[in-house]
């Protein structure tokens, strides 16, 4: 799905990820509902504060596989990498901390470059217990998802009036060192 690239739009971001999530019977008040809502949120705050470009959008992409959830989120500034280090964090800074988040509640993160646009795709993988994970639904791929193209199960967020579907929405399985 297709976000402005405002806290608006993160902030919404944040909350369709955690409804998917509930609709899949991981209900808010769980962990894992808890934990990817949190990473959605600080992925997506920084895709408005450090991969906006004035006029494009952000992109969320929410997959499950057999037993791992991974979120996806693509901006279109492919020069504004996320530290290959992460540093120390500066306790007087009101900023900093979101990639630290990440990298203590994410099983696995990293970063990728967007395969059919100028961008980057910064991903994160939460491994989920299989007996814990009650998911019915059928997946819907989409017709240029990279997801798809991995193997998972995927399915988009739901569409309101002022978002739209982008199929384009291509990322890559790359890993983090």
């Amino acid at each position: 799905m297709r976000f402005t690239s405002t806290p608006r739009g993160a902030r919404l971001a944040r909350r369709l990820v955690a409804h998917r999530l509930n609709d899949w019977g991981h209900p808010y008040a769980t962990p894992v509902n808890e934990t990817l809502a949190l990473i959605t949120a600080e992925l997506t705050a920084n895709a408005v504060r450090h991969g906006h470009v004035p006029g494009r959008d952000f992109h969320v992409q929410l997959t499950l596989t057999e037993d791992t959830f991974r979120i996806e989120v693509t901006d279109t500034r492919a020069e504004k990498q996320p530290p290959s280090a992460l540093p120390a964090p500066d306790f007087a800074s009101e900023f900093g901390r979101g990639l630290l988040l990440v990298t203590a509640l994410a099983d696995d993160w990293g970063v990728a470059p967007r395969q059919t646009a100028p961008g980057k795709t910064v991903w994160a993988e939460l491994r989920v217990p299989t007996g814990g994970r009650p998911h019915t639904h059928a997946a819907t791929p989409g017709p240029a998802d990279s997801a798809s193209a991995h193997g998972h199960d995927t399915e988009s967020l739901p569409t309101t009036s002022s978002l739209r579907r982008d199929p384009e929405n291509a990322s890559s399985g790359g890993r983090r060192p």
